[in-house]
């Protein structure tokens, strides 16, 4: 359940003050979704908790510079995606990616069975993906990053951003036939 819009904006104002009630409240409301964001994108529990820590110090930061333009969830979820990649960074996780450079054409997929899947078997396929995979994909179609905006923040061609998506895609319409043959 979203805040009330005037609960809202007090709610920001307070963070902006650095006020530990609003502190609290916008901590309490949002954990449990970004815990799934930081989920996603580090597949251990553990991992995850440190990149919510760190990506609640994050928010608290930078709440200034959020505009009211858009959803302070969305604004919200962009801040954890980011602190994810930070953290994957610093723990030498990133190393082990296997994002690399390449120019392979994979052709489109249709994935029109994923209408018959439910949030939790999507979420669990796409867990499974290969570690590079996922984390374009999770950037690309589920946090709404650009495949330039990707390449930029992973150091990569924009062309291995869209291959490694697509490579995602496949593998996961794979995954979904077979659930279904």
């Amino acid at each position: 359940m979203d805040f009330h819009p005037s609960e809202e904006r007090l709610i920001i104002a307070g963070c902006k003050k650095s006020e530990s009630w609003a502190m609290k409240r916008l901590y309490e409301h949002f954990a449990p979704a970004m815990m799934g964001v930081c989920v996603r994108y580090t597949n251990d529990y553990d991992t995850a908790k440190d990149v919510l820590h760190e990506g609640f110090i994050n928010v608290f930061k930078n709440i200034g510079s959020f505009s009211s333009k858009g959803s302070l969830e969305g604004w919200m979820r962009r801040v954890f995606a980011t602190t994810a990649l930070e953290v994957l960074k610093s723990n030498s996780m990133w190393q082990h990616m296997d994002i690399s450079n390449y120019e392979e054409k994979i052709e489109n997929v249709d994935i029109s069975v994923v209408d018959n899947l439910t949030a939790n078997e999507i979420l669990k396929f796409i867990s499974e993906l290969p570690k590079g995979c996922k984390l374009v994909f999770n950037l690309h179609a589920i946090d709404g990053y650009s495949h330039n905006e990707i390449a930029k923040m992973l150091n990569i061609k924009e062309v291995t951003s869209r291959t490694q998506f697509a490579y995602a895609r496949r593998l996961l319409q794979e995954k979904i036939k077979k659930l279904y043959s």
